[in-house]
């Protein structure tokens, strides 16, 4: 399934229903008064969360969203139907946006969470109703009012605990796949993540957690480099936020520098990403040389969690998850992760 987490929709709306100008013919009722019924109600637009869609692919060709107009009045007092709402399924998450004035009209959170997005027209009034002593024979009636016409979009970001982020090829893919059941591609060449993964976590204690791998993102990604700007969105909603480094035979790059550009794109696409919770992760420590770059991790991390894993072995693995599933709990983050002492015999 192709992955689609932005679409525009132009949205309108039905409109009222007519109300009917007719006047009462019957035998021996020679001046039968109005009878004309009112027109029904047009068909609202909502949009309702629903955890069994999973992207926008559905609406990304639809472009246009139309409610049914309300019947028309007839005669002998009876009214017009009034049409249903046209209900559209979006995956939970999805916020909605007017892209004239850019402001945010629902944030679609929760399954089976609706959102009326335009409002249905009113139905007109028959001349029945507009009858009085002095005017028996009112020959007019109202029309329906139109519907509401707006352009939408629809952004997509993902709900998820935790995030993981850092430079391709540091091994984000391997770790999901090995703390749950998220099945991502898994290559030795950058970008082979071309999509968000969520998988869930199943701890020992009983609880478990969301975790998404956000596409690698790279100097720039916030401007639109690379793969981030594209998919940085999804980082806005997690919790705690899992900085995975590694060593990299072919790129050499150094640690730190990874560590600060990252984070330098994540403040400059949110400010307000640079205040959560942070975890530090040194993959690959079954290499040789990420073993001598844990000291330099450390001191780099001034105090931040700090967990040496492989994600390939799965060494450190288990206190890792661990440790996010007690500050999901309402723990404190900060401390630096300590090698469990072996019991004495």
């Amino acid at each position: 399934m192709k992955f689609i987490d932005e679409v525009t929709l132009e949205v309108k709306a039905g409109d009222g229903g007519a109300g009917c100008v007719s006047f009462y013919r019957g035998a021996g009722v020679p001046k039968g008064g109005p009878d004309g019924g009112d027109g029904g109600n047009g068909g609202s637009v909502i949009l309702k969360a629903d955890e069994s869609v999973s992207t926008l692919l559905d609406l990304r060709f639809a472009r246009h969203i139309t409610g049914d107009n309300g019947e028309g009045g007839t005669s002998k007092d009876m009214n017009g139907r009034g049409a249903q709402p046209q209900v559209v399924r979006v995956p939970v998450g999805t916020l909605v946006w007017n892209t004239e004035t850019n402001a945010l009209l629902a944030d679609l959170s929760e399954n089976g969470q609706e959102a009326k997005i335009a409002q249905g027209g009113r139905g007109g009034l028959g001349n029945m109703n507009f009858a009085t002593s002095t005017r028996r024979a009112p020959s007019f009636a109202q029309p329906g009012t139109p519907g509401e016409q707006l352009s939408i979009r629809l952004e997509l970001r993902l709900l998820a605990d935790v995030g993981l982020v850092g430079f391709p090829n540091v091994g984000k893919s391997t770790l999901i796949s090995r703390i749950s059941a998220a099945r991502p591609k898994i290559a030795n060449y950058p970008f082979t993540t071309l999509v968000p993964n969520l998988g869930v976590v199943k701890v020992d204690t009983g609880r478990s957690f969301v975790v998404a791998d956000i596409p690698g993102l790279i100097p720039g990604a916030s401007e639109g480099a690379g793969l981030g700007f594209q998919f940085l969105r999804h980082i806005s909603r997690v919790s705690v936020i899992v900085h995975v480094l590694a060593f990299d035979f072919a790129e050499e790059r150094d640690v730190n520098d990874d560590y600060k550009a990252i984070r330098r794109e994540l403040e400059e696409f949110d400010k307000d990403l640079g205040d959560k919770p942070e975890v530090i992760v040194l993959n690959k420590i079954e290499l040789t040389e990420s073993k001598a770059l844990l000291t330099k991790v450390k001191r780099m991390a001034k105090g931040r969690d700090v967990f040496p894993i492989s994600a390939v072995t799965g060494e450190g693995v288990k206190e890792l998850v661990q440790h996010l599933s007690r500050v999901l709990a309402g723990g404190s983050v900060g401390r630096e992760a300590k090698p469990r002492r072996r019991a004495r015999a």
